[in-house]
């Protein structure tokens, strides 16, 4: 799978182990909107603050009709804990094999304390309903970030 999203461009074909026991593929994303986004890892603060936000404006986005999928590389039990803690009612994806994660273009060069890393960059993306990419937005801070993907959702759904 060598190609990547592109705005403007319809969703390349991919199969997604997801919580729930569900897989998820770009045909499941039909219909209507989607926000798809990528987060470093389950359980730490910024991660849970921005599923937190998520999920307090879940109702707010299921009246576009729009679904919310979370992405990280850690494994389906980490993410069922994960969600079952803060009450997720969106599922998340466990991208093991970061096949998705190439897919969206998100594992980049880190630096932690000095160290380099690859690593997920904080990374959302809209798609329409017909399971096309209509905006992305990189280097995402968790803080605040869900109103602005609101917005953006509330005016493509006009």
């Amino acid at each position: 799978m060598s190609q990547t999203v592109q705005l403007d461009q319809p969703i390349p074909a991919f199969t997604a182990a997801a919580t729930s026991e569900i897989t998820i593929t770009e045909a499941d994303l039909q219909g209507r909107l989607t926000v798809i986004y990528f987060y470093p890892k389950d359980s730490t603060p910024g991660c849970t603050t921005q599923g937190q936000d998520f999920r307090d404006r879940y109702d707010k986005f299921k009246a576009l009709n729009c679904e919310i999928i979370g992405v990280s590389r850690d494994s389906l039990r980490s993410h069922e804990r994960f969600r079952e803690k803060h009450g997720f009612p969106f599922e998340l994806i466990a991208d093991e094999d970061e096949s998705l994660c190439k897919l969206f273009d998100v594992i980049k060069l880190k630096k932690l304390y000095g160290r380099e890393y690859m690593g997920i960059e904080r990374s959302t993306f809209l798609i329409d309903a017909d399971g096309v990419l209509r905006q992305e937005w990189r280097k995402v801070r968790p803080k605040g970030h869900a109103d602005v993907i609101l917005e953006a959702v509330e005016a493509l759904a006009k």
